[in-house]
């Protein structure tokens, strides 16, 4: 089964042709990265209109690079929640065009659920059940994955994301945005004991997080700095700052995966590009006997592909959306 995916919740517009959720035929992204860059951060109005521009240019893009003809397709699918709603509404409609053009069936996916999917297409061998940590620049979550659609959140941040507190600590240090990538260039060879941060913990919720007092954190240490004129260990700061991130995410997955009982543990999204992060996640299953599946650099960020692999389940589910599919800013997973 060949489908034709759209993911369009930030500011990536990426359109991909996945067969049967295991393989990427094609996966066509242009990232916005750089118009957003003067701004340190994303633009709604400026990533909608990008949208706009370079979608139907990239689904054209999709059915060529993937040899087959529009009569292939057997189905289309697109992330409908959440994001910035004027960019998820570019996707939702020309994805409800496509598929009524085409006269097949159109399959709503949860942006979250397609994050986590990107690990079916890097390994063939993963099959729920399992304990999943999704970190991006707008969720952290741990999820109980019980089944391909059958999904629960046991634990999330309670205000900021991981990955937003990356892009607040490289603006704040005048590193280029998005943060994560620059973050973890300069943190090599920094002493990560140099600052100690804060790690929240949220009474009576033992897998739930918080993230805005590291940021608070961050920015107190390097506006004090700079207005007493002191130098700051910016290799040092980067460190110590990712390793109060990894501290949060790792021993709470390794907590939740051994009172449920799981052995497998993924974790998802773009903040799973990061070196420390991985590296802790290695060790650590390592040290508890646990499988790790961190799918590749590619698939941790938004992309197509891995709405188009989620969207083979969903479909075998009997998920189906019609002309009056929505989109939506916030959605559980």
């Amino acid at each position: 089964m060949k489908i034709l995916a759209f993911e369009s919740t930030c500011d990536e517009t990426a359109v991909a042709i996945v067969e049967d959720g295991r393989k990427i035929l094609t996966d066509q992204i242009f990232s916005q990265a750089q118009l957003h860059a003067v701004y340190g951060g994303v633009v709604p109005e400026i990533a909608s209109r990008c949208h706009v521009e370079s979608i139907s240019i990239l689904a054209q893009k999709a059915i060529e690079a993937a040899g087959i003809s529009r009569k292939e397709i057997d189905a289309v699918a697109v992330s409908y929640a959440p994001g910035l709603i004027g960019a998820v509404l570019v996707g939702v409609n020309f994805a409800k065009a496509c598929a009524l053009a085409l006269n097949v069936p159109l399959i709503p996916v949860h942006h979250i659920r397609g994050h986590i999917a990107a690990n079916y297409l890097a390994y063939p061998e993963l099959e729920p059940p399992f304990l999943c940590l999704a970190i991006s620049g707008g969720n952290t979550m741990l999820v109980d994955v019980r089944g391909y659609t059958d999904m629960e959140i046991i634990g999330c941040t309670r205000d900021d994301a991981a990955g937003e507190c990356f892009d607040k600590t490289a603006r704040v240090l005048g590193l280029p945005y998005p943060g994560g990538k620059p973050i973890d260039q300069l943190s090599q060879g920094g002493d990560d004991s140099r600052y100690v941060f804060p790690i929240a913990h949220v009474e009576g919720s033992p897998y739930d997080m918080s993230f805005s007092g590291l940021k608070t954190a961050v920015i107190n240490l390097v506006h004090n700095a700079q207005q007493k004129g002191e130098e700051l260990d910016r290799a040092g700061l980067a460190a110590s700052f990712t390793k109060a991130v990894s501290d949060s995410l790792v021993p709470r997955t390794m907590m939740a995966a051994k009172e449920l009982g799981y052995h497998k543990i993924v974790v998802a999204g773009g903040v799973a590009a990061n070196s420390r992060i991985r590296a802790d996640f290695t060790a650590a299953a390592k040290e508890n006997g646990y499988q790790l599946f961190v799918p590749p650099l590619k698939l941790c960020g938004d992309n197509g592909a891995m709405i188009g692999a989620q969207a083979y389940y969903e479909y075998l589910a009997g998920t189906r959306a019609g002309s009056d599919l929505n989109a939506y800013a916030t959605m559980e997973i």
